[in-house]
């Protein structure tokens, strides 16, 4: 393949010579303070009798040192693990230049395409010629990403391998909950065998649902949300200007609602649905149409026939009722697997119908033709529903019109109702860094260097109190023990880092419920524009609507 001359637009090169604020204590000699020593957040004796060598290690803070340690170069291997977020790059170009400082003759190297790359023994190096072309850019091209999981010893084996070869001492996973648990397994396995390897994680996920008492946020969370917002505030502008859709929006976030409840607090819509609040309040799928509907009917009486419906991914594993039906129709589609097959498709739902138990036969049958091929034809090797790719806009926006019209006929709903329908996933994953990010990003992996130069391991980088401004942050690491739990997964207890759902005691919940009854009558929309990278810090600089409320700000 010919390749053509990197070419650049105006952004990219102006992004180019941005350079990323630090918090003060790492912009010189830096020394690791121990604190309290700790324990797993749940299942304390069974989190330490798997983790014997990395379980119970202290609190570290970085802080200012009067006097700079002399250190050997470090040769220092870095992973992109799970989803893109916006970032990565600077976690890794702060790295590099952390190695770098510590001493000139440090070289980094990445793996391709995840973790994958580490068992296959596929890397690059990251020289400076590398890192300078991707300084403040989106998505994980430097490297690539993968999803392949680090779990069994013969893949940390395999993989000890090329890091002897390169005489690799220190790994930096950049990744969610399920890639830093698997930091934390490898390292433990390498400290078990005195394999001579640290490992330090990086908390990433736009999902926002890694974050804890310890971990505030997680990377990409803040730019994917600004992007998405700018999006639903143009939908608002043209729904405020054209008067006539009531447009369905449904929001990447997998399981947590950290996204739409963000997204919600940047642009006050008529609704937003948190999964949380449907499971916490036991609503079933039809209380939540109706929910919606009522809001329609009540601007309708107002004269506003238009409007605007945030949906998380994850809400239909949260409608209890639904989440019954899915179970019953994993383990029914797999115990008759080829039944089913032999029947025409055309008779596949009235089968299901007549296989099912009575109140899972009634859901399934009142949900519309599409969503109900959904969830009996597009299964996973596993044979379970693949629910991210239900498209529960158009379930709830279509099942919310047969409401209307049956409220129609019955002089209830007078008014119009016309619908269209978005998905915003992707176009966030890699889109160029928020200041923010690009800044908690850099000090990520900056962090992540003086984590390894102090000796550490089974550790995540942590950088805290980031609603100040920059040099007053917090930067050292957490054991990733202190975050774990046991969880069932794939049939077995397994150690994970525990998930943030939203908490509907937390602040940023009780601000948007304190707002929503009123967002839903008047148009009250927030229109909040396009990333801004060059201006005043106040409006470059400002974090998230939900770390400042969670921090009182």
């Amino acid at each position: 393949m010919i390749r053509t001359e990197m070419t650049k637009s105006a952004l990219q090169t102006a992004r180019a010579a941005y350079q990323p604020k630090l918090p003060a204590a790492l912009t010189g000699a830096v020394k690791a303070v121990e604190g309290a020593y700790t324990q797993s957040v749940a299942d304390q004796q069974e989190i330490r009798a798997r983790f014997p060598h990395t379980y119970g290690t202290p609190v570290i803070t970085l802080e200012k040192s009067n006097e700079k340690k002399s250190t050997p170069p470090l040769h220092v291997g870095v992973i992109l693990s799970g989803g893109q977020a916006p970032g990565g790059h600077n976690v890794i170009a702060g790295l590099f230049d952390g190695i770098k400082a510590l001493h000139p003759d440090s070289r980094l190297y990445g793996f391709i395409l995840g973790p994958g790359g580490l068992v296959a023994h596929q890397y690059r190096e990251l020289t400076a010629e590398v890192i300078d072309e991707y300084r403040n850019t989106g998505g994980f091209d430097i490297i690539g990403s993968g999803r392949t999981k680090l779990e069994k010893p013969e893949q940390f084996d395999k993989g000890l391998e090329i890091l002897k070869q390169l005489h690799v001492t220190a790994l930096v996973i950049i990744g969610g909950d399920d890639s830093n648990t698997n930091a934390c397994v490898l390292a433990e396995y390498y400290k078990q065998i005195n394999a001579g390897v640290q490992v330090i994680g990086c908390p990433k996920t736009i999902d926002g649902d890694l974050k804890n008492e310890q971990i505030e946020t997680s990377f990409g969370f803040d730019t994917a949300c600004k992007v998405y917002s700018e999006v639903i505030g143009n939908i608002e502008r043209d729904c405020n200007s054209a008067r006539k859709y009531w447009h369905f929006i449904k929001l990447m976030g997998r399981s947590a609602s950290h996204i739409a409840l963000e997204c919600a607090l940047q642009t006050q819509p008529n609704v937003c649905i948190i999964s949380e609040e449907v499971e916490a309040r036991n609503l079933s799928l039809d209380e939540v149409v109706t929910q919606i509907a009522t809001v329609v009917n009540q601007r309708a009486l107002g004269g506003d026939n238009f409007g605007t419906v945030l949906i998380p991914e994850g809400l239909i594993e949260f409608i209890p009722a639904m989440k019954r039906l899915i179970a019953e129709l994993n383990d029914f589609l797999v115990k008759h697997d080829a039944e089913f097959k032999m029947i025409r498709k055309s008779e596949q739902r009235a089968y299901v119908i007549s296989k099912l138990t009575k109140d899972n036969s009634d859901l399934f049958a009142s949900l519309p033709e599409s969503v109900a091929r959904q969830l009996t034809l597009d299964r996973d090797p596993h044979g379970n529903v693949q629910v991210s790719l239900i498209e529960t806009e158009k379930l709830i926006s279509e099942m919310v019109g047969k409401k209307l019209a049956k409220w129609k006929e019955e002089k209830i709903f007078q008014g119009k109702f016309a619908a269209q329908h978005h998905f915003f996933g992707y176009e966030g994953r890699c889109a160029a860094p928020s200041n923010y990010d690009a800044d908690y990003c850099y000090s990520l992996g900056y962090t992540a260097s003086c984590l390894i130069a102090a000796g550490k391991t089974g550790y995540m980088a942590s950088v805290a109190h980031t609603t100040a401004p920059a040099e007053q942050w917090i930067a050292g690491g957490i054991p990733i023990t202190m975050m774990m739990n046991m969880e069932l997964r794939d049939g077995e207890m397994k150690p994970v880092i525990q998930k943030a759902l939203v908490d509907l005691n937390g602040a940023p919940f009780k601000a948007f419920a304190a707002q929503r009854d009123a967002w839903a009558l008047e148009t009250s929309y927030l229109y909040p524009g396009p990333i801004q990278y060059f201006g005043p810090s106040q409006v470059c600089d400002m974090p998230t609507r939900t770390l400042q409320l969670e921090q009182g700000v």
